[in-house]
This record gives structure tokens, sequence and C-alpha cells, in this order.
């Protein structure tokens, strides 16, 4: 990517080129230092990459353990560089539902060539489908599915490197993003939408939303149009998701900063000020230009609308007519997703990452328990929110973020959680992605997806990026994941021990650390991990977004993909490639777990139409030619 093109840069690359970060250190410095540490890294990667629990103690069962037969039902796929879904032998693919297919019967007919109309736009699934989640309703089978982002160029495929050029365009962009809830059934034509079904819904940009927690009615929510701070309008950039154990569903606002921009001048306010600079809030936004047509996203005109995003927000996916609610009490946020997790006692814990290079991971963790049919209305908003310490000697600690540890009230917390992160000496991450929970062991992990910035630039709020344990390399293209086990097998723990369960790299360009774990070879190479489901057998499921040009440092990595990996024998195997330019992202499984959904995002090809139409985000579906449990 050329560093004058604007127009298609990432979120994170946008963000730096409007808030760059002080290099504090030259390259050569930054390759010494990596050369330095290897025999830091030989350590913990021979230890991460196939241990079944913490300690050392445990390293010698853990090479017995990888002596044993494989668990994956599936040979291994090797990479692919087209435009289309390719799985193993044995395991078929289809199309569920695209960006422009109807959930209802009035809903307008999708055109090729230019898209979707404004007039019904809100009628359709929505573009870029990311986290989702089924849920079983009696006899039904919902399906929630972020819609993260739109595409400029290929929703306004007729304006000029899609810039909108009136209300109308906003507002198909506003449609076209937040969340899909649609009923969906397996009928003799395979899987496919329930068209008009009662629980089909569209939640957007302008959806009316409940704030709750301890921002909630603070002056810094309160707008012109909602006086009371307590009720908002829209969720965005819904990027990762989760369930929780009572039946709702977690979507994430992750890159909410560039919706807003100014068309006078920016705010003043010293907290407002500083907390836009950390957040990384400016005047011209992406370019979807919402603050000239749409005065909600005019800073200059509204300064606290940012302040009532970047939330996890609870839907209930049966209730049609259910208000959404945003968590204000889990922190504000580039919220990746939410894993809940319960502990013995009852309480409720959520890990969660902010996917920015160089900031946090944190834990809420509820005052109440959880009673299976009893109220839950107080567990996601009466609690403590922590953020995560990681030690080099591989145990960890969460710290709480209140008044007397940040020097912050509650209500700022919430607010600036970064801020007080920072003030309690958190680890700075490679960009925490999803986090997963292990149903079968007390134990999570979070996909690091990359770091080109580690050891080389501060976060945004200044704090030290150099590499640290569970971050050991300076610029870090390839990422890795971080596993952790609650001390005492308790989720409520405030300490726990870590390990890395693989390092992403390449052992065919690269040399030393950056070549990757023991459990990385040349037929399982793959980069920036990013989405990560653990299925009912304790199976990792792996989805990458990363660089798939096949080229220099990633020769031989291919399209984006999803991997399989066993936690016990640290096992790999690449079980699915997208098209190229696609991530993929997403996973949920059918009620029997014959079916397995899969995202994918932003294809760069005319999938999955074919050429003649524009390229359309999808949701494919999995089975094993066999009708076996797919996995």
């Amino acid at each position: 990517m050329k560093d004058a093109d604007t127009q298609d840069l990432s979120f994170d690359d946008w963000d730096e080129l409007t808030f760059p970060r002080k290099t504090t250190q030259g390259f050569d410095e930054v390759v010494e230092r990596a050369i330095s540490r290897r025999g830091f890294l030989g350590g913990v990667v021979a230890f991460g990459s196939g241990a079944a629990v913490m300690g050392t103690s445990m390293l010698k069962g853990t090479t017995a353990m990888a002596g044993q037969t494989s668990r994956f039902a599936f040979e291994q796929l090797p990479i692919q560089t087209d435009g289309t879904v390719h799985v193993p032998e044995g395991y078929s693919w289809d199309v569920l539902v695209r960006w422009g297919d109807p959930l209802f019967s009035d809903a307008p007919a999708f055109d090729p060539a230019n898209g979707v109309p404004v007039e019904g736009s809100d009628r359709v699934f929505a573009e870029n489908t990311d986290g989702m989640h089924l849920f079983t309703v009696g006899n039904k089978q919902i399906l929630a599915v972020n819609n993260e982002y739109a595409n400029r160029k290929t929703n306004l495929p007729n304006n000029a490197d899609g810039v909108p050029a009136s209300a109308d365009d906003v507002l198909i962009f506003q449609n076209l993003q937040g969340v899909t809830i649609m009923e969906v059934a397996e009928g003799h034509d395979g899987w496919g939408v329930v068209v008009d079904s009662p629980y089909n819904r569209r939640i957007t940009h302008n959806t009316p939303m409940t704030l709750d927690g301890p921002a909630a009615g603070h002056d810094l929510l309160k707008t012109e149009a909602d006086p009371t701070g307590t009720a908002s309008l829209g969720t965005m950039n819904n990027c990762g998701s989760g369930p929780t154990p009572w039946g709702t569903y977690l979507t994430c606002e992750e890159n909410f900063n560039g919706y807003f921009g100014a068309t006078g001048d920016m705010p003043s306010d010293e907290t407002t000020a500083a907390g836009f600079a950390r957040y990384g809030v400016g005047p011209d936004g992406w370019g979807y230009d919402y603050h000239k047509w749409d005065a909600r996203f005019d800073v200059s005109q509204n300064p606290n609308e940012p302040h009532r995003v970047g939330y996890v927000v609870e839907i209930d996916p049966t209730d049609p007519d259910a208000t959404p609610v945003k968590h204000t009490a889990l922190g504000r946020f580039k919220h990746e997703n939410a894993a809940c997790a319960l502990a013995p006692d009852g309480r409720v814990a959520v890990y969660m990452g902010d996917d920015e290079r160089g900031e946090f991971m944190y834990k809420w963790l509820s005052r109440d328990v959880y009673v299976p049919g009893g109220d839950t209305s107080t567990l996601l908003s009466e609690g403590q929110l922590y953020a995560a310490k990681f030690n080099d000697d591989m145990t960890g600690e969460w710290v709480a973020l209140t008044p007397d540890a940040t020097g912050m009230d509650e209500a700022h917390i919430a607010i600036f959680t970064r801020t007080a992160a920072s003030a309690v000496g958190a680890t700075t991450m490679d960009r925490p992605e999803w986090v997963a929970v292990n149903p079968t062991a007390v134990e999570a992990y979070c996909c690091l997806t990359n770091n080109k910035n580690r050891g080389v630039k501060p976060n945004a709020g200044g704090d030290d990026t150099s590499a640290n344990g569970p971050n050991p390399r300076d610029a870090n293209n390839f990422g890795q994941i971080v596993r952790w086990r609650p001390h005492g097998d308790n989720h409520a723990s405030n300490t726990f021990d870590w390990d890395l369960y693989v390092m992403a790299g390449n052992p065919m360009t690269q040399e030393g650390a950056y070549k990757g774990s023991s459990n990385v070879n040349e037929g399982n190479l793959f980069n920036s991990p990013d989405g990560m489901v653990i299925d009912t057998t304790g199976l990792i499921w792996i989805q990458t977004d990363g660089d798939d040009s096949n080229e220099g440092e990633f020769e031989g990595m291919g399209n984006n993909q999803m991997l399989a990996g066993d936690p016990v024998t640290g096992e790999i195997r690449r079980f699915l490639t997208g098209p190229n330019g696609s991530e993929v992202t997403g996973l949920t499984w059918s009620a029997d777990r014959r079916t397995m959904f899969v995202g994918i995002q932003h294809p760069g090809a005319p999938f999955p139409d074919g050429d003649g139409s524009l390229p359309r985000s999808a949701i494919v579906v999995v089975k094993r030619d066999d009708n076996a449990l797919v996995g």
C-alpha cells in the first residue's frame, strides 16, 4: 500500500496517519534487541507451543502428549490464492446469505453493478459480516451477526472514491452496518434465511439504545437530543461478539472513532480534547463524511456524541421489540469481542481486548451471581472492571480499575478506560483481538494479531511498548496467541499463569524468533490470528486477517484462512481458505453441530457471484459430505 493512498487504509493505519506516534527507536536498534531476546523467546515458544496446562512441571507430560493420534477429522488444506472458498476433501460449502439478500419480501432487489438503493437498505442482509452466534428458540434457529463496516467504493460505485454526496448516501452506509438478526433453516435445497420471520430485524446506526452503568446520565454523555445521557442512537463498527449464559448476544463496538468529524472547530475542553487524542477522534473521519450530512456526527456541534460509543451492547435475539443496552461498566475502548465465563460461585467474568497497537486486555467480574431463570439485569452493570498485567515470569494479575488505583471517578473510568488502564501500569499488547474461553478446561486464549510498532513507537497514551512477556517480538508482523489459566481454576481469581499457544511466523523466509513457534511449519503457515472460537470438544478454530500477498516475508501463506488447533498437543491444521482480499471472520455452529457458519468479509474478488458483480461479503455454510459432526 502506498503511503499517499489514504482511501483504502486500514482502520489502524488511518489512526496513525491522523494521530502519528512519536518514533522512539531506529530500525537497527529494533533488530538488535530482537536478536538479543532470542534466548528468552526459545524458552517461551517451546513451552507455549504444546503445553496442556500451565507450569513448567508439565513439560515432560507435554512431550508425551505430542505423540498422540491427531484429533482432526480432515487432512490439511493447501494454501490457495484464488477468489473463492476452499475446504478439505470430504467437506462441502455453500452460501447462506450475502450482502444485499432480502430479510423481508418487500426488500429491494440487489443490483450486481450498483448494490442496494437507500430505500429499503435496512431490509436486507448488511455488509461485512463479522462476529456471529446461533441461538435456538424452541425449534427455531436464530442467527445474530455483526455487520462491521461498509466498503465505500462498493456501496457507492458511481461516486468518486465512494465519498457520499448526499444525506441519502450517508444513510445507505448507516443502514448497512450494525447487526443483523435472522431466522435460518435447513431444507431440501440446503440452508437459507427464513424471509419475513418475526425474528428478523436490522439494528443500525440509528436504532434506539439504552445506556446503563456508571457513565449513564453523566454530563459527558448528554446531548441536545438526549439531555438525560441515557438514550443513544445506533451501534457501529461491530466487530467480535459473544453469547451470555442467559441467552443474549453481546456485540462489540470497535473502531468507532473514524465515523466522527468536524465542520467547525474541534472541542477545546481539556477532558474532551485529551480523550479525543487518546481514542483517535479527529476533524476528517475515514471518508464516510457522516459529519457533513448528519449533525450527530459533527463534534464541533455535538462533542459528547463520541463518548456514547465504544461499548459492549447487549441484544436479546428472541425479542424483536427489546431495546439494546450499552453497558458502560464494561469500559469504553475498541472492543474486539466479549467472552463470558462462569466462576465456581456463579459470578460472571467477561474477557475483552482493545484492538489497537499497544493497548490492553480487560476482565469484568459481576457483583451478583448468575442463576438460570433469575434476574440478570445487574450482571453487566454492577461489578468490577480489571486490566491485565503480564509478568515475564509467566504469571500475571488482573488489576482493579478503581478510583483509588486510577485517580479517576467511576464514570470517567468507564468513559476513558484506556487512561485508567495506563494509570495502573497494565501490559501493552499486540492488538488483542478475539478472546475465547475453553469449555473443556479452565483457561482462556487471546489472539494478539500483530504490532509493527512493538519496540518502535509508544501507544496513543505514550505507554512503553518495548517487548514484554506475551509480546516478545519487536516489529511483530505475524502475531501470536496467548493463553492463561486463572489460579485456583477460578475465573474470578485476580492472578493467573500464562504461556503462548502459538507464535505465527514463517520458517521459509525468516530466522530466529520470526520463524514462529515449533507448531508452525511449511504446511500450516499463517499470519495475523484474529477470530477465535473453541468448540465443545476443546478444538480451537483460528481465523486470520493479515497480509495475503503471498510475497516477501509472507511467502507461502496464501489467502486468509481458518485453522484448527489442538490445545493439548499444539498441532495446528489449515481447514478453510477465503477468497483473495478477504478476511475470514465469525464462526458458529448449527444446533446439531453438523453445519458450520463462517464469515467472509471484504472479498477482493467478485465473490461469490463471479464476474459482472460487485464483491459481496457473505456467510458460508460448511458441512461434511457424510453429514457427520463438523470438525
